[in-house]
Order: structure tokens, then sequence, then C-alpha cells
């Protein structure tokens, strides 16, 4: 099997994008800190540039999940991996992904967040694919709509590979 990866986005329309979102949460937050939650492990590349990029106090905390069923499709069954180390109760919090699809997972995260009892929540993705949602979710921020492709790089892998490529990439299989 060969393995191609063709640029979607290069590294300067994704630096691009995360100023313009982190100039748009600057502004949303004025006067308050934002909590900044990421979703691992993808998507820890986005938050820390992000995070750089934004104006107001910000704090960080990590999660992780994973969903489970078959191999080739998420139950919506999801188990926590690493949870939260700090309470969310009365903060600001801004969950920070990689990419969004089915949804499945990020809309069972969200309400568990909610019962937490946030100040706020809200929702931030580098990459959605609107036309693989099976479950409504709204998201506050968005990088970039994306078609249904596999991709790669800024923190998405294939086979935990590809996390460290600058941009995004859509990756080809092939027969050698």
């Amino acid at each position: 099997m060969t393995e191609n990866v063709k640029v979607m986005l290069s590294e300067e329309e994704v630096d691009k994008r995360i100023q313009e979102i982190g100039d748009q949460i600057s502004k949303d937050y004025a006067g308050k800190q934002v909590h900044l939650v990421c979703v691992l492990k993808g998507g820890a590349f986005f938050m820390v540039e992000l995070a750089k990029r934004i104006t107001v106090p910000v704090s960080l905390d990590f999660m992780s999940v994973s969903s489970y069923g078959s191999d080739t499709k998420s139950s919506g069954v999801v188990k926590i991996v690493k949870d939260l180390d700090e309470p969310l109760n009365g903060k600001d919090v801004l969950v920070v992904e990689d990419i969004i699809d089915s949804g499945r997972t990020l809309s069972y995260l969200l309400e568990m967040l909610k019962d937490r009892k946030p100040a706020s929540l809200k929702l931030c993705t580098l990459l959605d694919k609107p036309s693989r949602r099976v479950i409504d979710v709204d998201v506050d921020y968005t990088g970039f709509q994306i078609p249904d492709e596999f991709v790669v790089g800024y923190g998405l892998d294939y086979d935990q590979r590809y996390r460290n490529l600058p941009y995004i990439g859509i990756m080809e299989l092939g027969e050698e």
C-alpha cells in the first residue's frame, strides 16, 4: 500500500485562519478569562496555536475520549480516557477540537461538560465535515468546512503518523 499526502490547506492558510479565530474569540471574551479544553490528541496542535493568538487571559486543560464500537464506525458510546484536571464550575469554557464529522462523540461530550456547570460552553474546531453529520452539533468557531476526505496534518493522523505536518493534507492510499 502506498501513501501520498496532497496539500488541501497550506500552512499559510491555516495560520491566517487561526489568527482570525483568535481575534474573534478575543473580542467575544473581552473582559473575561477563557478556559480552553483540548480534546486530545489531535486538538493539541490547534489549541496551542490558537491560545497564542488569544489576547484575553487563557487557562488550559486536556481531555481524552474514545468512541468505541466496531472498528469502522463509532457507536456513539464514549469512554473518558483522561478526564479534566480542574472543575468547570463558573468558567467560560471553550472546547477545542481538531475535526468534527459525525458529531456523536462531541454531542455526548458537550452534554457531559454542561453538567459540570460552566458559566458558558462553546465549541471551536479547526475542521468541520458537515456532510458526515449524524447528530447536530452547534459549532461556534470553525476554521474550515471541508469535503468528506480523509485528512492528516496539524494534529490529524493516519496510524499515529503525519500529525506533525504544518498543513492539512488529503491522505491518498494506493496499491503498490
